[in-house]
């Protein structure tokens, strides 16, 4: 792979602001510390080299080293990762464009496909083809929530298997059932029982992290109370992955919240083929690097921030 320029790398840092991230002239001159016609200069031989397209047709030549570095340090099959932003909201859209970009050009017939749900993964479907694949199996692997506002994640499985015709198996309970008594009853129902068979031979399984900070999904959908946050965190948790509360270590923590999650237990991915797991964030870090440990994923999408922390601790 040719490598890019200190030029190059600039040139698409600041086209990416500009045309991904929604940024003025003046902002980017701001962050970059560029004059504004410097910027404007950037901007307009961009488009005429071909770095701006529909999208920019490369990237930063840091990330491609990331990417590199996490395939040899952590035996990873894929690694994609998308230059840092300073606006959480645009890495969100970034993350999901580059997750919905990998799994768009994978797709194929005959294919059972488990999903999470998350901002991250929502944000994806606008780089699904809508197009009809044969015997196409989309099973959603956790429930879904009762009170939703502008994301409503839990339909994002729907959503998917729809844009691509594909047969749904959705699990229509909420993500949190009200004890365990309750759980245990709804896991006996047959349906339920089709997609955690269903999801114990997935041929590609896609999956987020999430934290426990005030502005996680947990937090900002009221699916916790504070207390049962504070609640796990004493207990070790650092994160969830499907909704199960995990440790640093990457284990499934001993708490009642765990007993009545309504989801497919990670453990149970073993067999699957192939393991993509889309997260990013400052805040995400511990989540990301325990889900990591947990599900051994095959590929990885994150952001340049972790990316650089995975790499230092991995030559640790």
């Amino acid at each position: 792979m040719a490598e890019l320029n200190p030029g190059e790398d600039l040139n698409i840092q600041v086209s990416w602001l500009y045309y991904m991230e929604g940024k003025t002239q003046e902002d980017i001159s701001k962050v970059l510390g560029l004059s504004r016609s410097k910027v404007l200069r950037i901007l307009a031989s961009s488009r005429q080299n071909g770095t701006v397209q529909i999208s920019i047709a490369t990237h930063l030549s840091r990330c491609v080293e990331l990417e590199r570095s996490l395939e040899s340090l952590m035996g990873l099959e894929r690694v994609i990762v998308i230059p840092y932003s300073q606006n959480p909201e645009a890495e969100y859209a970034d993350l999901g464009v580059a997750l919905g970009s990998y799994v768009n050009g994978i797709l194929a017939d005959n294919m059972s496909i488990g999903l999470g749900w998350g901002r991250t993964l929502s944000t994806s479907l606008g780089q699904i083809e809508n197009r009809e694949l044969k015997d196409l199996k989309v099973v959603s692997m956790l429930g879904g929530l009762t009170r939703v506002n502008r994301y409503n994640l839990s339909e994002f499985a729907w959503r998917f298997a729809d844009r691509l015709s594909a047969q749904g198996y959705l699990m229509a309970v909420p993500v949190l059932a009200p004890d365990i008594r309750t759980r245990d009853a709804l896991f006996s129902h047959a349906g339920i029982n089709e997609i955690v068979e269903a999801s114990k031979s997935l041929d590609l399984a896609i999956v987020t992290a999430g934290d426990l900070s005030p502005y996680s999904t947990v937090s900002q959908f009221s699916i916790l109370e504070r207390e049962d946050v504070a609640s796990l965190q004493a207990a070790g948790a650092v994160g969830h992955v499907l909704f199960r509360f995990i440790d640093g270590d990457g284990k499934v923590i001993d708490h009642p919240i765990n007993d009545r999650v309504m989801a497919i237990d990670p453990r149970d991915l073993g067999a699957t083929r192939k393991i993509v797991l889309a997260s990013g964030g400052w805040r995400k870090y511990d989540a990301i690097r325990a889900a990591m440990k947990l599900l051994k994923p095959h590929v990885l999408v994150t952001d340049e921030g972790v990316a650089e922390r995975l790499v230092a601790e991995a030559k640790q």
